[in-house]
């Protein structure tokens, strides 16, 4: 296992409220670790997000993250210098700790540098 996928499974997924995962690179748009079944990238549209053939809708954005939600749960999305971390939740699962969880591993990205 990588040190990426090895963040991912510590810092999101153990929380037991993130269920889809990953980190992809802003230069290459390549993803760098994912949870198993994460293999589409986002698709911004003008009335919000399409991700996992579902539609989202934007509560928050910001210089740095965005929050999306659709009725069953939602997605968390945070920019680094080099990656954007993406979490998603769904019914059952706290959308608070999923917020918490990528922007903490987000965080402890732009520390290191990255």
């Amino acid at each position: 296992m990588n040190q990426m996928q090895a963040l991912l499974n510590d810092c999101l997924l153990r929380t037991k409220h993130v269920e889809h995962a990953a980190i992809i690179s802003l230069k290459k748009g390549t993803v760098y670790a994912s949870t198993f079944g994460f293999n589409n990238l986002l698709q911004v549209r003008r009335e919000g997000l399409y991700f996992k053939e579902k539609q989202y809708r934007c509560v928050r954005a910001d210089e740095y993250s965005i929050y999306i939600k659709k009725q069953d749960g939602g997605l968390v999305a945070v920019k680094t210098k080099l990656y954007i971390v993406v979490g998603t939740y769904s019914e059952g699962m706290y959308p608070s700790v999923c917020v918490e969880a990528v922007e903490k591993l987000a965080d402890y990205l732009r520390e290191k540098g990255s």
